[in-house]
């Protein structure tokens, strides 16, 4: 069981197991932490990304919020701005808190649920409640109703899921989750292709290789291509700032162009979190750090395929 208590985090999912859809909460286990972002996708559905940038004022997050729903399940963050503001976390303000909660969703509506079934605030707040170090990987919270391979329809592609990965050296922990909703096909370490879309036959088509040859109906293809997005949460002990996370996100992309063949395309929501503690963290070499975190990444996003479960819920 991978643990993210060295990081500083709790993470908890809500699943919503006949709608196929859900969210994953990932905030700090005593306090806020430290973040930054990169968004290699370009059909993205976010909130309050602005604030994680270098130059702006805030420098705290109390919660990154994960969710199915496309843009409805952003309304799920108002349950973890309840659990927060009830245990006082948040950014000071007069008599009160605002918690800083960024969120990012894929889209679930179809095919595997309803299209009327979205992550709820009730079922974020659940989320934040129940949160601990040890999560659970597969088709559980943000990648309950995930697929991958949707190229050629929604009957010949592949679950995903959210997947979970650790990669530590010499006292540098570094922790991955990825929730995996892609357009093309997932690959393990050696290049096959372990999830994505199936051909008539029921062998792997790869993706990749039928758009370039250009054997795709435009309309279909745009009906089905735009319902994907993979969400990444990368994890450490190490110090960083606003401007090394964010170096730390982008650099741990790699592992998706490793991973997923085509990825970060137009039909793709991608976007990556980096976390670290605001203070007491371990000081490190960051070429050494952003190929763990690659490392852990890849893996992560290999186990969100590989734990799922076809046409059920299951927690592993």
């Amino acid at each position: 069981m991978i643990s993210f208590a060295d990081c500083g985090l709790a993470i908890g999912h809500a699943t919503d197991a006949e709608g196929a859809t859900g969210c994953t909460v990932i905030r700090g286990a005593e306090d806020a932490f430290a973040c930054g972002v990169h968004v290699p996708g370009r059909a993205t559905g976010t909130r309050e990304l602005t604030l994680l940038e270098p130059t702006q004022l805030v420098d705290r997050v109390d919660a990154i919020l994960l969710a199915g729903g496309s843009a409805y399940g952003l309304d799920a963050a108002a349950g973890v701005m309840k659990w927060m503001e009830e245990h006082g976390r948040g950014f000071p303000v007069g008599g009160g808190v605002v918690p800083i909660v960024p969120g990012a969703v894929i889209f679930d509506l179809v095919p595997l649920g309803r299209f009327d079934a979205r992550p709820t605030a009730a079922m974020a707040y659940d989320a934040c409640e129940h949160a601990t170090a040890t999560p659970a990987q597969g088709s559980i919270g943000a990648g309950t109703g995930a697929t991958v391979g949707k190229i050629v329809g929604a009957d010949r592609c592949s679950k995903g899921g959210l997947g979970l990965a650790a990669a530590d050296r010499d006292g540098l922990v570094v922790r991955a989750l990825a929730v995996v909703n892609a357009l093309g096909d997932v690959r393990n370490a050696r290049g096959d292709i372990i999830a994505g879309a199936h051909d008539a036959d029921g062998s792997w088509l790869d993706s990749e290789v039928f758009i370039a040859r250009g054997r795709r109906d435009a309309a279909s293809f745009a009906d089905v291509a735009a319902r994907n997005t993979t969400l990444c949460v990368v994890a450490t002990n190490a110090a960083l700032d606003r401007a090394q996370l964010a170096a730390l996100a982008r650099a741990s992309t790699a592992a998706l162009y490793r991973r997923i063949t085509p990825v970060g395309t137009l039909y793709d929501g991608d976007v990556v979190f980096a976390t670290a503690p605001r203070s007491g963290g371990v000081r490190i070499d960051s070429s050494q750090l952003e190929v763990l975190a690659v490392m852990a990444l890849e893996q992560a996003i290999e186990r969100a395929v590989a734990t799922s479960t076809p046409g059920e819920v299951r927690q592993t």
